[in-house]
């Protein structure tokens, strides 16, 4: 299969070539810095990220796609393979969200803290409306660590943490290659896994999750 056959609302995932320009890139370069970071930097107060995140930067446009107007980045994560800093990640879905304070709230939990940030696992209706969006700095090829999905792996809710090697092997997987100032949107809950780079290169990937709807129970998100 190749990328353009991918169907957001069938497959949970879809690619969207050249949202930055090598410019636009540039100058993301240069709102987090150019120096190595740690394998998954949690980004907050950062304002240079706003004009590309939020309405009607080029990013929020294609989250704005799936989930409406009201769609807001509530978490951004900077992850950044290198030669030296080269990791692997097996398959899972992600489950928590950020919120700037704890409150107990039913269907909310466990909670943990992650980089001084306060982390909570919602209930699985929250994650099913929100959308990921991987920005991409650096060109992504086979060798280069891409991110593997599950297509369609979105659409059965939260899967058993023993059961998701055998889900990801009975439904198969897809390699998402991308270029420099391509975004990657998926589905928050698919299943997903990144392999150990064969050929180290540098490989930086902005992560970025957005919702479209306040949280309960006097919760807020974080954000950016």
């Amino acid at each position: 299969m190749q990328a353009e056959a991918l169907d957001f609302q069938r497959d949970g995932a879809r690619l969207f070539p050249a949202i930055l320009s090598p410019a636009e890139v540039a100058e993301l370069i240069k709102v987090f810095g150019d120096d190595p970071a740690q394998a998954g930097l949690r980004l907050t107060g950062i304002a240079g990220l706003l004009p590309f995140l939020e309405t009607p930067g080029p990013v929020a446009a294609v989250a704005a796609d799936v989930l409406g107007s009201t769609a807001r980045p509530v978490r951004a994560v900077l992850f950044d393979k290198t030669a030296t800093v080269n990791w692997s990640l097996g398959w899972h879905q992600d489950r928590t969200i950020v919120v700037t304070d704890r409150h107990e709230v039913d269907g909310f939990g466990p909670w943990s803290m992650k980089s001084g940030l306060q982390h909570v696992e919602p209930p699985f209706s929250i994650l099913g409306k929100m959308v990921t969006l991987r920005v991409h700095i650096d060109p992504v090829g086979p060798d280069n660590a891409a991110l593997l999905i599950v297509p369609r792996s979105h659409q059965i809710g939260r899967i058993p943490q023993g059961e998701i090697e055998a889900t990801a092997a009975r439904m198969g997987s897809f390699t998402c290659l991308a270029d420099a100032g391509d975004v990657w949107l998926y589905a928050t809950p698919i299943l997903h896994a990144s392999d150990a780079a064969r050929v180290p290169a540098r490989r930086r990937v902005l992560q970025v999750d957005y919702a479209a709807e306040d949280l309960p129970g006097g919760l807020t998100w974080l954000g950016i």
